[in-house]
């Protein structure tokens, strides 16, 4: 096993010296900035060297400040510039609020996460040697795309002249927790789903290991799949209309996996096209177990565990996966977190995950943790980001190490002129990972 890590981590290494090699990156081209944007913002479009699709922002009174964006999700598929576009868009709170804002599309789409932080590394350059040189430069990672910042300031901490890349870090509604311990849970919920409702697959379709998400030959849509979630547990109705059968079935899961109803089928949806492609790049091999797991929540715990299909993972799978996708936290800048205390799609727990990642690093001196009053995950508030990027560069610069309770304090003063939306809670500590997903033995 220590020979298989040794390998992999040199070959990883291989891929970081392969960037330093690069030739020089086209210019990019002006481009018609998104309405959300103010009018005055300068945007710029181009495709780099790898085939990712990127776009610039730059206010007119830009403050000095980079802020390099690494997005969520990951999709799948073919990169696109309208994936950029939709960060942008999203994102407009930078530029409006004297940023300069650059992101990636990364030039694959699936669960790559060392080669998207590449990517990101790609960008800054281009806007170094195209663009302006900034003063201060953010990494900024936002749900998936905090995996991939995380682990992207670990892997490019000297920029060939002795400087850090990235001067400070930002991480939002992370996915904090490294790839094998972050989606433990989808498995849950596939083998639990699949005993309860017996449609994905359906008994007349090829059987396969549910931890392969699909078989590369799967003609199954999400279209499809959403309509077998509502078959079974009622899901596109009112509650008062779900079966007494729909609605035991829902209890059940929500229950066991600690899920708010309405997020099932997004998790499924993930344990289905995002576990194919961790299953394409593992080589076929499973990166997720679930020996020794008791789900508990239904009316017959006893009667559900003897029913659920039970896997164990390979290790040479969860090596591999681990090396690309869990951070290492040898992260030598400033790192300031934020997480929706109620976020539906990436557990507050998994920051728990992250401090002690940190701490096993000894670089938890690095890290401050931040938490608000949300239930949600794509975006928090404007207020609530402006603050954050405030308190980042200040702490970058030299500034006093940021506390939750003074960001806290803060952040009310943006509101006069970016909307209401503080909603930090300073108190609040995330109990670990292991008390929202069913542990394994």
């Amino acid at each position: 096993m220590r020979l298989l890590s040794l390998l992999l981590a040199a070959l990883l290494l291989g891929g970081c010296a392969g960037l330093q090699r690069e030739s020089p990156e086209v210019a990019p081209q002006a481009a018609a900035c998104p309405a959300e944007l103010p009018k005055d913002t300068h945007c710029l479009q181009g495709r780099d060297s790898a085939g990712a699709f990127y776009l610039i922002a730059m206010p007119a009174r830009w403050n000095g400040t980079l802020v390099l964006h690494a997005h969520g999700g990951p999709t799948l598929g073919a990169p696109t510039l309208e994936r950029t576009a939709e960060d942008l868009k999203r994102w407009a709170i930078v530029p409006r609020a004297g940023y300069a804002w650059a992101g990636s599309s990364f030039r694959q789409g699936g669960v790559a996460v060392r080669a998207a932080a590449e990517d990101t590394e790609r960008l800054r350059r281009i806007f170094l040697q195209h663009v302006a040189r900034p003063q201060l430069t953010l990494l900024h990672g936002q749900s998936w795309g905090a995996s991939v910042a995380a682990v992207g300031a670990s892997m490019f901490t000297d920029d060939g002249h002795g400087r850090r890349p990235y001067d400070a870090v930002l991480l939002s509604s992370g996915v904090l927790a490294g790839g094998t311990r972050a989606y433990d849970f989808r498995l849950d919920l596939r083998v639990l789903y699949q005993a309860l409702c017996n449609n994905h697959p359906l008994p007349s379709e090829k059987a396969y290991p549910l931890w392969m998400g699909l078989p590369a030959d799967a003609t199954l849509t999400p279209a499809e799949l959403r309509r077998r979630v509502d078959a079974c547990l009622g899901l596109d109705r009112p509650a008062a209309q779900r079966t007494p059968e729909q609605q035991r079935k829902l209890r059940t899961l929500t229950t066991a996996l600690k899920v708010p109803a309405e997020s099932i089928p997004g998790h499924l949806h993930w344990a289905t096209w995002h576990f194919q492609d961790i299953a394409q790049r593992t080589g076929g091999r499973n990166v997720f177990g679930n020996i020794g797991a008791e789900y508990r929540g239904s009316d017959d715990d006893a009667a559900l565990n003897a029913a659920v299909a039970r896997y164990a993972e390979d290790p040479q799978a969860v090596a591999q996966f681990g090396a690309d996708t869990d951070p290492d936290g040898r992260i030598p800048v400033p790192v300031l977190t934020v997480h929706g205390i109620d976020d539906p799609t990436a557990f507050v727990e998994m920051d728990h995950a992250f401090r002690q990642t940190m701490e096993r690093a000894g670089t938890a001196g690095h890290l401050v943790q931040t938490f608000t009053a949300d239930r949600a995950h794509s975006y928090l508030s404007d207020p609530t980001y402006v603050t954050l990027f405030e308190a980042l560069a200040q702490w970058a610069k030299g500034g006093a190490k940021p506390t939750a309770a003074g960001i806290a304090q803060r952040c009310p003063a943006f509101e006069a002129t970016y909307g209401a939306g503080c909603r930090f809670r300073p108190e609040f500590e995330p109990r670990a990972l292991g008390t929202r997903v069913t542990q394994r033995r």
